[in-house]
């Protein structure tokens, strides 16, 4: 998985959040995984058009479920975003090959997941008080930025 960069989406239901994030892939030329269940097929028309032409620019790959992708990535390389997290995004390091790690629009992260995850892997973005979440695009366009910053923005003009 030889990538600066890897986007992991665990049971996305929204295709025009995950087309959205292709897109941000497409530009970051990160890596998408898209761990099922889906709430979409990969042919759905929200999710081609939210992607828009980008798609062929992402490398992307669905994995039947979060042990088939932990088969090629360790927790250790990954970044789990949870609102629970005590760590704030950007008071991480970011290494060459880190993937990070959203759950599903409705649900966040599965139990089963983030008891993977080592609480020191465990980030926040900070939102005031009484806001449940961020859109799951919106939420993956400022992780994946800071990553890519952090990186010093590898292979981008």
């Amino acid at each position: 998985m030889d990538a600066d960069l890897h986007v992991v989406l665990v049971a996305p239901e929204i295709p025009p959040n995950a087309g959205n994030v292709a897109r941000t892939c497409a530009a970051l030329g990160a890596v998408l995984h898209l761990i099922r269940p889906l709430g979409f097929f990969m042919t759905d028309r929200h999710l081609r058009r939210a992607g828009m032409d980008y798609w062929r620019q992402v490398r992307y790959h669905v994995h039947d479920d979060w042990e088939a992708f932990r088969r090629l990535m360790p927790a250790e390389r990954c970044l789990f975003f949870t609102p629970d997290a005590d760590r704030r995004y950007d008071q991480v390091d970011y290494r060459r090959g880190v993937g990070l790690v959203f759950g599903s629009e409705s649900s966040g992260l599965p139990p089963a997941v983030l008891a993977e995850a080592p609480p020191e892997r465990r980030v926040r973005i900070p939102m005031r008080p009484g806001i449940r979440s961020l859109n799951l695009a919106t939420s993956v366009g400022i992780a994946a930025y800071e990553a890519a910053r952090r990186l010093g923005f590898p292979g981008l003009a």
